[in-house]
Parts: C-alpha cells; structure tokens; sequence
C-alpha cells in the first residue's frame, strides 16, 4: 500500500536525523507535529524550511509540517506518537510528561536502544513509567537509513505490534517510496533493532583493523546466530523469521552501509581512535555503545553465548585491545 487517503496528524519526537527523516515521509500524506528540543532548530525551520542540523537538503511544507519546542502540546496534537529521541536520552526528554498524556494514543517507538543503567526496552519502560499498555504499541524496523529517505530512494519499514494498531501505523508511513509492512512481534524486532548496531560496531572494527568482505560475512552471519540465540531466550515466539527484512535486513544495512553510524564509529575505534574521540568527531549518536552495556548486563541473567557482544563490550568498556578482541572472534567463528 503506497498511499493514504485518511490524513492524519502525526506526532513526531526528537530532531535527529531518524526522526527527520520520519517527519518526511509522514508529511506526504498527513499532518506532522514535531517536537525539537533547541528552539534555534525550530526557528530555523519555521524560517528556512528545514532542519538545520540534520538532513538540511529536506525542504519541509509547512502548511503540513508544524515545528514546536513544546512537548506537550505536540503529544496531545497527534494520533500516533512517533518516538524518535536517542534511547540514552529519553527519559531526560519525556521528563514533563505524564501517563495521561499518552491515553488513546498509539506510541510508535523508532528508537533503536534500551533505557541505560535501567537496562529494558522502551516497550517496557513506556508501560512501567506512563502506563502504556503494549497493545497500544508499535516499533519500526528497517531496513531503512535516513539518508536514503532524504533522496528518496526505495526504502522498506516494518511495523511490528498488534496487527490491527500495526497496520494503521503502517498506513500512515506509507507513501511513494516507503513501502510497509506487519509483523506482530513487537519485542523480537525491539531485541533486534537494538542487538544489530552492535553487530555494526564490530564490523566496523574489523574494517578499522583491515579484515576484508571475506571475514565480514562470516562474522554477520555468526552474530545473526547470535542474535536469534539470545532473542529466542528472552522472548520466545514460535514462527519468527529471522531470515525476513526487518532482522536479517536491518541487520544488513547497519552493519555495511556507509551512512551506518554504528560501523563508522567501530571502524574509527578499529583505526585507533579512542571511543571517546570517535564519539566526539562524529557529532551524532551510536546507539550501540549504549546499548552492549545494557544487553551484556541483561545477558547476565540467561548466559546466552554471545562472543560478538562480549568483544564489543570488551573494546567499548574494559578498554581491551581491537586487535585481540577480534583475533578471538577470528579463531571462534565458523
């Protein structure tokens, strides 16, 4: 389905290239509130029609698009709630709001981490903190880079969540060059979405180091392994394809693309920057250095053998050397 005669109005929160990009693709057919912390962006955006710090080739309609510094008003103007803030800075940034805010709203996480130190989803966290009960939430998963969406290249979102809430979400990011889909696996996709910049990292670091195409395919094939291992002991579902675009897919694209910020700062780490100084140079969010910490820790309580996300979070925390970590997964790997 690639169009939507329903207009809607849509919410979008954060500023990010992420959700930059969703605000695009949901202003073809619909009405977007959008929700930026910095009110310079925002001035800028109202002026200039497009966000200035990420994907500024985007020109906005603003008779369709309406920028806003506040939160609350922008929550309570929409349907659907699209969640698109950085998972180490979510709570920080829904900080105001309240359970009530969110009641009859569907909340559509596009958020590729988990709550730090907490160390649960952003499913979990939205029922423990504003009660938002998981029938009345959806996730999207790629394969789909933000970039790519800025030029509109043929992109693909999977929307996973209760099939009937699912497929309205879906209807609405639906347009000329997104094409949709269900899936009614809300928490393996959430698990994957996390789990596959981490795998990113480490491809990047292998890359960093000088290890070729040859090796990459064998360690993407074994973290995906990896991920089903682990996924399968957390939530089990019977029938889940890990083999279908939004796990192997998503997995793909973050761990090869060029625009994968996840490989760019593993292979900068692999050349020999300090993680520190790679996260600054890059200017923008790598979910997975958050994220290894929190699932090495949840890891903890199934001891799943995950020898990938144990050499990430080797590299990333105990400051192991690059060279050994991946020299171990090299003679691990099959």
């Amino acid at each position: 389905m690639e169009k939507n005669s329903n207009t809607q109005n849509i919410s979008v929160i954060g500023g990010g290239s992420w959700a930059t990009a969703l605000a695009k693709i949901l202003s073809e057919n619909n009405k977007v509130s959008w929700w930026i912390r910095n009110p310079e962006d925002v001035r800028h955006l109202k002026t200039y029609n497009n966000n200035p710090r990420y994907l500024s080739s985007i020109e906005f309609n603003l008779k369709k698009v309406k920028p806003s510094t506040d939160l609350k008003k922008v929550v309570q103007e929409g349907s659907i709630i699209i969640l698109g803030v950085p998972a180490a800075f979510f709570q920080e940034a829904t900080a105001d709001l309240k359970a009530e805010d969110f009641e009859n709203k569907i909340v559509v996480s596009a958020i590729k981490g988990m709550i730090p130190n907490e160390n649960i989803l952003i499913s979990e966290y939205l029922q423990k903190k504003y009660k938002v009960a998981i029938g009345n939430q959806c996730i999207i998963a790629g394969p789909c880079h933000s970039e790519e969406i800025a030029l509109e290249k043929r992109s693909y979102l999977t929307i996973g969540g209760n099939a009937a809430r699912a497929q309205k979400v879906a209807d609405v990011l639906s347009c000329r060059y997104v094409k949709t889909s269900v899936i009614d696996d809300l928490y393996g996709i959430e698990y994957c979405a996390i789990m596959k910049n981490i795998i990113a990292i480490a491809c990047g670091v292998a890359r960093g180091l000088g290890y070729g195409d040859n090796f990459q395919a064998v360690l993407v094939s074994n973290a995906m392994q990896e991920i089903k291992r682990f996924i399968e002991a957390v939530h089990p579902m019977k029938g889940r394809d890990f083999g279908a675009s939004a796990y192997l897919g998503d997995l793909l694209v973050t761990s090869y693309s060029q625009f994968s910020r996840n490989r760019t700062l593993g292979t900068m780490v692999g050349q020999g920057y300090s993680v520190k100084a790679a996260q600054m140079d890059m200017k923008m969010v790598a979910e997975g250095y958050y994220a290894v910490k929190s699932i090495y820790e949840v890891n903890k309580k199934y001891n799943v053998s995950m020898p990938v996300t144990r050499a990430v979070y080797n590299i990333l925390y105990e400051k192991i050397s690059p060279m050994v970590e991946i020299k171990i997964l090299e003679e691990a790997m099959k």
